[in-house]
């Protein structure tokens, strides 16, 4: 295979269950980026939530972020491409979180917005692993409607539910509309444009890279890497996927506290 560009999923893949980075994972990104490979992040998270592992992986210039709603340079610090949500259906996602008094969460280029008083209760809504980031990068506001009444456009809108049912509820309530939806985390809905998917946002990316997507290597290990990981050229899951992803997957590496993308790097990319 000619691999000339490898896009990482972050939670569950490039990061360890602690979300800090194998020390073998940087020394292999590391190894393929001197060889001439993009290696790219490809995540549901927004700008703000990947810079803090910048500094730590050089290699990495580009980012296909908010569940491919945005293409964003590292290195220029600059966006590439954007698509985004039009203010009136986020109005109706804050709304329909209010059934259960989701945490909503306004993910935009420039920054990551939530409730003040939510973000210290993040275990209440199985989000507690991302509390110490959120409580560092998040702008904290008291009124989240309010808050969408300051954009015309936002790319990506994320609820944390208490509960699968709230979830299940909320999205009965939404499906209609023109978003793209993704069930994260243990009850998260994410919520994009129509027709945002991980896969549109690598295709975006190899095109301005003069790419082919059969040079492109994914890796992942969720429900919300399906669509990049059925488009890449080549396809591998995470030790730790759920068997579903695992089925749809060229390849199955170790898992994400065993350097298992380092290992994928050097098995089908070097």
């Amino acid at each position: 295979m000619n691999i000339r560009l490898i896009a990482l999923d972050m939670d569950g893949t490039l990061l360890k269950t602690d979300k800090s980075i194998h020390s073998d994972t940087i020394r292999d990104i590391e190894q393929a980026g001197r060889k001439g490979i993009h290696v790219v992040y490809c995540s549901g998270r927004a700008v703000p939530e990947i810079f803090p592992y910048v500094p730590y992986l050089k290699f990495m210039r580009y980012g296909v972020c908010m569940s491919g709603a945005l293409i964003y340079d590292f290195k220029e610090r600059k966006t590439v491409y954007l698509r985004a949500i039009a203010r009136e259906y986020v109005q109706k996602i804050v709304e329909a979180a209010k059934q259960d008094d989701g945490m909503v969460h306004f993910l935009t280029d420039q920054e990551s917005v939530v409730r003040a008083d939510q973000v210290v209760h993040m275990a209440d809504f199985h989000m507690g692993v991302y509390q110490p980031l959120f409580a560092e990068i998040t702008r904290k506001v008291s009124d989240m409607a309010e808050e969408a009444e300051h954009y015309d456009l936002i790319p990506k809108v994320n609820v944390y539910f208490h509960s699968k049912e709230a979830r299940q509820q909320a999205y009965k309530t939404l499906k209609g509309l023109p978003l793209s939806f993704a069930f994260a985390e243990g009850t998260s809905l994410e919520m994009t444009a129509h027709g945002v998917t991980k896969a549109a946002g690598l295709h975006e990316l190899a095109k301005y890279l003069g790419i082919s997507m059969e040079e492109t290597l994914a890796i992942g290990d969720a429900d919300n890497d399906r669509a990049v990981l059925e488009a890449a050229g080549f396809a591998v899951a995470m030790g730790n996927a759920k068997r579903e992803i695992k089925e749809i997957c060229a390849a199955v590496t170790g898992d994400n506290d065993h350097n298992g993308v380092g290992e994928a790097i050097q098995r089908y990319a070097l």
